[in-house]
């Protein structure tokens, strides 16, 4: 297996290396990292490590006559352009390809970040993976796309399987990639993926793990570990589209869905009315004011899920839930550094970390997540 990128990207720190050593070294850094609070189990690996990424994001540039289309180059804005990447997939890429082929014909400038002008930023493809529905999302600084329907058509010529485009509009001087306006060019602006059973509806902004053969592994641990009976009150944390909770909600009484963005908050509501599962609700907010107006209230939680972004959690919403005081916290990390620090906090609020299980959702890179379950002393 060799990457033509490796050197240049520095995505995959350890595509260089066999699989089963890439385990054997996230291991020993989970270890090292969480082995003070106890026992650390076995990283759960992937059967086929390559090609895995369902979400493919590339910088769209402009270098010495050429349309460029890749990654930054680690820890600078350089453009690497990328002709194959072993980790993202494969249909997802030839779609890119095709773009990059279709921009000069239909006259579109590529956005130049120094001086703010050109059109094409970014380009997003989302592939679900259980139902094939792709989703093309064009970040451009302005809805001014020429030849708008032509373009629609001679992608979709190519790349029948398409099933929605989306233009999102980000016209700031900003790392972020996505902007707030978006317009619909094709299909319903959204696509549907199965998940534990579930379908989920995921619309250009929502958070959707990028891996879902892991993911599985991971939220099947998360609530098998929860040791739900089916009485228990849930709160889902940081809840995203829904994914956890709804995964969870055949096992429990009721779980409460709480999450910032509001735009992620509309699909977990679409995805339980269409699942029909009807002890979930969802609310947009800051969880842990919520947690804290429960406690106030006199209500209970029984268990609270939570799955923070790499930044993991605050001092803040650890305490809503020592006031909240469940019996049992199931913390979802992408971020072990972060997760380690978090503990801390947790031991002192009177929890105990009681089972630890890392699972490689991104393979060949550094990062490992881990599902941490803890209950009150």
């Amino acid at each position: 297996m060799k990457c033509e990128i490796f050197i240049k990207c520095g995505g995959c720190q350890y595509i260089d290396k066999s699989y089963d050593k890439t385990l054997e070294l996230k291991q020993q850094e989970m270890v090292k990292l969480l082995g003070e609070f106890g026992k650390v189990q076995p990283v759960i690996g992937m059967d086929a490590p390559l090609y895995y990424r369902n979400k493919v994001h590339h910088v769209f540039g402009y270098r010495k006559g050429q349309v460029l289309a890749g990654f930054y180059r680690e820890g600078t804005h350089d453009i690497v352009d990328v002709g194959e990447c072993l980790i993202e997939d494969k249909k997802s890429q030839e779609i890119i390809a095709t773009i990059k082929k279709l921009v000069p014909s239909f006259k579109i400038k590529t956005y130049n970040e120094d001086t703010g002008y050109g059109l094409l930023r970014h380009v997003l493809v989302r592939r679900a993976f259980s139902t094939g529905e792709i989703m093309v999302v064009l970040v451009l600084s302005s809805t001014m796309l020429p030849g708008k329907n032509n373009f629609v058509k001679a992608l979709r010529k190519e790349h029948p399987e398409i099933t929605t485009i989306v233009i999102n509009v980000n016209n700031e001087k900003t790392t972020m990639v996505l902007g707030d306006r978006e317009q619909i060019i094709y299909g319903p602006g959204f696509i549907k993926d199965k998940l534990c059973g579930i379908t989920f509806r995921i619309s250009a902004k929502s958070f959707y793990q990028i891996n879902p053969v892991q993911t599985e592994k991971l939220y099947r641990c998360a609530i098998d570990h929860a040791g739900l009976t089916g009485h228990e009150t849930v709160i889902d944390a940081y809840c995203g589209i829904g994914t956890i909770g709804l995964a969870a909600a055949e096992k429990c009484h009721r779980v409460i869905g709480i999450e910032l963005n509001k735009d992620a908050v509309r699909d977990a509501i679409t995805n339980a009315r269409e699942n029909k599962i009807t002890n979930v609700q969802f609310y947009t907010g800051d969880a842990g004011k919520y947690m804290e107006q429960m406690a106030a209230n006199g209500q209970k939680a029984d268990v609270v899920f939570m799955d923070p972004p790499r930044s993991g959690s605050t001092k803040q919403f650890i305490d809503a839930v020592a006031v909240l005081s469940p019996k049992k916290v199931v913390y979802v990390s992408c971020g072990p550094d972060t997760l380690a620090r978090d503990l801390k906090l947790f031991i002192k609020k009177g929890y105990e970390v009681r089972y630890m299980q890392p699972i490689d959702m991104f393979p060949f890179t550094r990062h490992c997540e881990v599902v941490v379950v803890m209950s009150r002393k």
